[in-house]
């Protein structure tokens, strides 16, 4: 299947492309400008330069594909708290988008931050019949854009869905956007860690391939999955790091280790994704950040 990608030279992104390659999709990849591209360039068969607020850029892109993956956000305006500019270029381009891709199937990277006020009724274990509730403007865009996923599907029988990763951890094409590259630097320069909290947390691979599964799987049609694999406190990753390190750390351990809520996977592993790495995921995931930071320091 051709598939039309945006984001496609992001952390997730392109690890989707590498999977569609991989299971046989073609694909065209919307990237900005000034996008790093090389590390998907065997991947992509085509690029369209662009951002997605342009809409200039969505005949080219939409050219010949069978299935839209919309993975692509704008951060600067959600770092800036530039409320017009988000509204502009992620809610607004993103329903536009969509209208415009019809009747193309259209797969959505949505994010488990569509919840954050979990209701009692739940009894704590959150299926994606959950109403989304956000606590944030990233969360409240994905959610709105659900909703539009939701009415193409059942108004014109369009085949939607939407994956909500929660923490997504792995190698970032950009190591100094990865999920702990602050921490071993603390660790390594003698600092205690004391962050409280924690997070639910999933591999990128894990997105990546539950993704590719909903391309072309007519089940997934009108349907939404929660990708959560473990629940870690920032104080598991640093004592997980220590030990790979073979440091004696001074680390807060008093944020309670269990969360107040789990989600279901059931949905999720119909996608075949068994989400179950655990902290053996995070420790793995760890030790190649270890060797990756290290050998960027010798070289």
């Amino acid at each position: 299947m051709h598939v039309a990608l945006t984001g496609a030279s992001g952390f997730i992104g392109s690890a989707i492309a590498r999977d569609l390659h991989a299971a046989g999709h073609t694909c065209a990849a919307l990237v900005r400008p000034g996008s790093r591209r090389d590390h998907i360039e065997p991947l992509v068969d085509r690029f369209v330069v662009g951002d997605l607020a342009d809409e200039r850029t969505w005949a080219d892109l939409l050219d010949g594909a069978e299935c839209v993956i919309h993975c692509g956000v704008d951060w600067a305006p959600l770092k800036n708290n530039d409320l017009e500019a988000h509204l502009k270029h992620n809610l607004l381009g993103s329903i536009r988008f969509l209208q415009v891709s019809a009747p193309r199937r259209f797969i959505f990277i949505s994010t488990i931050a569509v919840h954050h006020d979990m209701r009692p009724r739940w009894g704590g274990v959150i299926d994606e019949d959950h109403p989304l509730r956000p606590g944030s403007w990233y969360g409240a865009y994905k959610a709105a854009v659900e909703a539009h996923l939701w009415a193409a599907h059942f108004s014109t029988g369009q085949h939607t869905c939407a994956l909500r990763p929660c923490g997504v951890y792995g190698l970032d094409p950009n190591l100094e956007r990865t999920y702990g590259i602050g921490m071993l630097r603390r660790l390594r320069s003698g600092e205690s860690v004391d962050k409280p909290g924690g997070g639910k947390f999933v591999h990128v691979d894990d997105v990546s391939a539950a993704t590719v599964a909903c391309v072309g799987n007519p089940d997934a049609a009108g349907k939404a999955y929660n990708l959560v694999d473990c629940y870690a406190r920032w104080a598991d990753w640093a004592l997980i790091a220590a030990n790979l390190l073979g440091l004696e750390a001074k680390v807060d351990t008093s944020s309670p280790p269990e969360p107040k809520n789990t989600f279901t996977k059931d949905a999720a592993r119909s996608l075949g994704v068994a989400l179950d790495r655990g902290h053996g995921g995070i420790r793995d995931y760890l030790r190649e950040l270890i060797a990756a930071t290290e050998h960027n320091a010798g070289s």
